[in-house]
């Protein structure tokens, strides 16, 4: 079944050309000439997205577009436009338009950036379906910028066969755009291999990866087949990559170049048609200053970049994610379903979440234990979650003398005043804080500050 497009723009050299060229490119085509027909077309035809002018008469393609997403949420619009200006680029994005191109139309990039709307569409369609499962299904559920933008990058870089590097925090949920990526991607019918590579013995890594012959080394009774000839014509997730020794990044990276391998004692070559998704917690290139990663290593893996944010770049998802795990709970233990404050939703927006989604669930299940009543309020928050106001005490008001002197005040009342809010945790205030630990004990020592 072919994706249906609707074409709207009131001129009809638009409608005729784009119509045909689309239909050329495989896709099933809808035409209107404005606004209020466009609105009764999706009503009755359900297209799959919306290629929207901004100037028609009648209703324009901003109010098209705002009673688009009133009735139909999902449904990816992108905008043309002849007259162009950024800020109405920047109004149609943050309606929920998908991209905007500008006119004269490059048949080539209004392709383009279709197929990228309609895998965005399926990625969102399958957030939602898997939306309600797991800690990890929950990890990209959101609508903040940094999540949108996350999703606008898996559904370009899945269908590839580019290899990715995804990085981010524990708890983030990296292994969820993993696998997000394989299931949107041609090898979704193929095996997708999970290898964390921190809980695997530095001694039985290669016979895990490539597998083992019988007799090979002491306990090798059989024949084992290998994580990568395993995953052949599928993808291997490579979890954790930057806690692997060198001497098996050495043997990752040949395998990776060649795509070819023999199993520990044996003289056979393998090969393997496999696509590699990496993943790290570990700032790769600090890594390699310090020596403890191999730069071609990184730079051969690292073809797509993918960065999961952590959760306190993504409050305004706390809301969503806290509703999402209260009623996982209540379904999974079979129990009545409560609800959380308004007030005590501020409270954890406010929390720097250190363990990101992990943590914000399993406070959550905590409080759904531990409150009595029915609705979990902001003073059923335990600390270090519940804000504090810091008080700058009058004797701490300062009068400098000169500009430094001005700074430099004014900074060591600033770390007090996150030392106080970290509990004088020294790891998470610097991580708050954007510094390094390093650097915030030189501060902190140079202003006198005692703990």
């Amino acid at each position: 079944m072919f994706p249906t497009i609707l074409v709207v723009d009131d001129e009809a050299t638009i409608l005729q050309s784009l119509s045909g060229i689309l239909s050329d490119e495989g896709f099933e085509v809808l035409t209107a000439s404005n606004g209020y027909e466009a609105l009764k077309l999706i009503d009755a035809e359900s297209p799959d997205l919306v290629l929207l002018d901004i100037w028609m008469p009648g209703i324009d393609g901003i109010e098209t577009l705002q009673e688009i997403k009133r009735t139909n949420p999902f449904l990816q619009v992108i905008i043309i436009s002849g007259h162009g200006t950024i800020e109405t680029a920047v109004k149609a994005t943050k309606l929920g338009a998908y991209d905007f191109i500008e006119k004269p139309l490059s048949i080539e990039k209004v392709v383009v950036v279709i197929n990228n709307a309609l895998n965005f569409r399926q990625l969102e369609e399958e957030n939602r379906f898997l939306r309600k499962k797991t800690l990890e299904k929950h990890s990209i559920s959101g609508s903040s910028p940094p999540i949108q933008a996350l999703k606008k990058q898996i559904a370009v870089a899945a269908p590839t066969e580019a290899w990715i590097l995804i990085t981010g925090e524990n708890g983030t949920g990296k292994e969820l755009v993993a696998r997000t990526i394989h299931q949107m991607s041609h090898r979704a019918d193929k095996p997708l291999i999970d290898v964390n590579c921190a809980a695997i013995p530095d001694e039985l890594i290669e016979s895990e990866l490539f597998g083992h012959e019988k007799g090979a080394f002491t306990g090798a009774t059989s024949r084992k087949r290998g994580k990568f000839e395993v995953a052949n014509g599928g993808t291997i997730f490579l979890d954790e990559i930057g806690d692997m020794s060198l001497k098996t990044q050495a043997k990752i990276l040949r395998i990776l170049q060649e795509q070819n391998f023999e199993r520990v004692g044996g003289t056979r070559t393998l090969t393997v048609d496999v696509r590699v998704i990496a993943a790290s917690n570990k700032d790769l290139e600090k890594e390699i200053e310090k020596g403890t990663f191999r730069e071609d290593l990184y730079y051969r893996l690292n073809v797509i970049p993918i960065e999961v944010p952590p959760l306190r770049n993504r409050t305004e998802d706390i809301p969503l994610l806290a509703e999402i795990f209260l009623k996982e709970f209540s379904e999974e233990e079979h129990c009545h379903l409560k609800a959380m404050t308004p007030q005590a939703i501020e409270q954890l927006k406010s929390y720097h979440w250190p363990g990101n989604v992990r943590e914000l669930k399993n406070l959550v299940e905590r409080l759904a234990i531990m409150t009595e009543s029915e609705t979990i309020g902001e003073d059923d928050i335990p600390p270090p979650y519940k804000s504090k106001d810091v008080t700058i005490p009058e004797a701490e008001i300062f009068d400098a003398d000169s500009l430094k002197e001005a700074k430099k005040e004014f900074e060591k009342m600033y770390i007090l005043q996150k030392l106080s809010e970290n509990r004088n945790n020294i790891s998470q205030t610097a991580e708050s804080i954007g510094v390094e630990r390093s650097h915030l004990h030189k501060k902190i020592k140079s202003f006198g500050i005692r703990l």
